[in-house]
Formats: C-alpha cells, sequence, structure tokens
C-alpha cells in the first residue's frame, strides 16, 4: 500500500524496497545514518511537498512514524 514511501526509503539508504516495511527504521537498516536520515527528510519534503517540524523529525523511529506524519500533513499513501 505504502510502495511509493518504500521506494523512496530504499533509495536512500541503498537498499532492496522489498526489504522495506512499517517496521524498519534506523536499527534495522544498517545504511541508515544520521546523514541518510537528513537526506530522507529532504526527499520527503520534496516528494510529498509537506515541511516536517523539528518535532516530528526527530520522532521517527520507524517508517510507521513517517507514514503518521505524511497522513497528519494531508498526504494519503494508497497506492
Amino acid at each position: 500500500m505504502s510502495k511509493r514511501l518504500y521506494n523512496l526509503v530504499a533509495k536512500v539508504m541503498s537498499v532492496q524496497s522489498s526489504a522495506i516495511n512499517d517496521e524498519s527504521g534506523p536499527e534495522s537498516i544498517e545504511s541508515w545514518t544520521s546523514f541518510k536520515g537528513y537526506v530522507l527528510l529532504y526527499e520527503l519534503e520534496t516528494e510529498f511537498k509537506v515541511k516536517f517540524t523539528i518535532d516530528e523529525a526527530m520522532d521517527v523511529k520507524k517508517i510507521a512514524d513517517i507514514k503518521r506524519h505524511l497522513k497528519n500533513h494531508g498526504v494519503i499513501l494508497n497506492d
């Protein structure tokens, strides 16, 4: 359902999109460094045309958190 988001995360983290799910995060993706976290934030804001607050960015522990914040910004992930 969230293929667009998973593909974006996979691209930034240099992993297969099949390795991404709602529970994926820095603890489970070895290539998820703090720098790549900032790159991901930029790519998310660009792709989905949103601006995350510092609190939202710091709150992200897994993909499910990103989905929640995107939903709060009115983004519907139904692809």
